[in-house]
């Protein structure tokens, strides 16, 4: 693995809690037009994260793997929008451009998970967190951040979450 960037923090969460409250103090930060890509291999924690993502943003809604569906929307009180797109039944970034996903980013907040299938059509300002298995209560996430406004949303989070 390369050795990472003063931008890009590194985190080892032991327990879906842990997972989840990180998701929480990100999606306290977020807002419209920030596109969050989450890439990993099935049981690493996304759906897990992005549930804390959209109970720190403020949806009253409990946020569901949206597989079948492909994209569930999440509502706050001034009707603010989160999507959560899940590409994982998408076979190619094609499919994803037919779904028109830039609205979405003009309208709200995008968290894709699965974003490893559709990278060529997402937005290249983006916040990019690869999450890995390491074992049943441990996962590996890195947090990438593309772009000034990710930067410092990696930044803010850094100090939230770590005090540092």
């Amino acid at each position: 693995m390369p050795i990472l960037n003063a931008n890009t923090l590194e985190f080892v969460s032991r327990s879906p809690d842990q997972t989840r409250r990180l998701g929480m103090r990100l999606g306290a930060l977020l807002q419209r037009g920030d596109v969050i890509c989450l890439a990993g291999d099935l049981g690493s924690g996304k759906t897990t994260l992005v549930q804390g993502i959209g109970h720190g943003w403020g949806s009253p809604d409990t946020v569901i793997s949206p597989t079948f569906i492909l994209v569930n929307t999440y509502y706050k009180l001034g009707g603010d929008r989160l999507y959560h797109l899940d590409a994982y039944r998408l076979t190619n970034a094609r499919q994803a451009e037919e779904l028109d996903i830039v609205p979405l980013v003009e309208d709200g907040i995008l968290v894709v998970e699965w974003a490893e299938r559709i990278k060529e059509v997402l937005p290249p300002q983006r916040l990019w967190i690869e999450m890995q298995w390491v074992a049943d209560e441990q996962r590996n996430l890195i947090f990438k951040p593309s772009g000034e406004r990710n930067q410092s949303i990696v930044s803010e989070f850094r100090k939230r979450a770590f005090g540092g």
